[in-house]
């Protein structure tokens, strides 16, 4: 079998294919391509008004591209329901490559100079793949998700692909959609050229995260 490289995997993500590896320490690659795809319309959010509120207090700071491989490192750690993962070495050397090559981002929350959440994931024309989030706080990574929605909607963006859906997607407004309709939304990105904004933080986005949608649903 073929070394898969960087550059064949921006050509999977461009197909809507994605890889996982069977676990951590395994050096062997599987690819995706669910039939329901999710996605989280850049236009149909939804923030619990207590999140809205605890993301515009600015009690924790966010930045972008600081601490790429950190975030990759925690997002890989055991978590209640997350015993293991499949973020093994090969996984961290192809998307640090990425990164170096400006293909994929992380967005990180602190707490003073505690990494307490975050994300990270691919960016190919105005499509962002997210990959995997973590939180070591209450809702941090959930402060992480809606800095993102804002930071991709000021950039340009059309498609976020967060893979599967989940409960905890599903109560911010995450959808699945079918794989074809997903490849119609992919190509449609593809052909658009975003910029992926160099600060995220809450004084830069704050009119973003303003107008997105809050509600009374759950907070947690």
């Amino acid at each position: 079998m073929s070394e898969v490289t960087p550059e064949l995997l921006l050509q999977a993500y461009a197909a809507g294919i994605f890889p996982m590896a069977p676990d951590a320490e395994s050096s062997e690659l599987r690819w995706y391509h669910p039939e329901e795809r999710g996605i989280l319309p850049l236009d149909g959010m939804h923030v619990p008004r207590k999140l809205m509120r605890f993301v515009l207090s600015g009690r924790v700071s966010v930045t972008t591209d600081t601490a790429f491989d950190a975030v990759m490192v925690a997002c890989a750690e055991p978590a209640p329901g997350r015993e293991s993962t499949w973020i093994s070495q090969e996984i961290r050397r192809l998307y640090g490559e990425l990164y170096r090559q400006g293909h994929a981002h992380s967005v990180e929350v602190w707490d003073g100079e505690r990494l307490v959440g975050g994300l990270y994931g691919v960016s190919l024309g105005a499509a962002f793949f997210g990959e995997s989030m973590f939180s070591r706080e209450r809702d941090v990574s959930k402060v992480a998700l809606v800095h993102l929605v804002a930071g991709l909607r000021r950039g340009g963006y059309r498609l976020l692909d967060t893979q599967y859906t989940t409960p905890h997607l599903t109560r911010l407004g995450g959808i699945g959609i079918p794989a074809e309709t997903y490849r119609a939304l992919l190509s449609q990105a593809l052909t658009v050229r975003a910029t992926w904004p160099d600060d995220f933080s809450l004084g830069s986005l704050r009119d973003v995260i303003s107008a997105l949608r809050s509600h009374p649903g759950d907070p947690s």
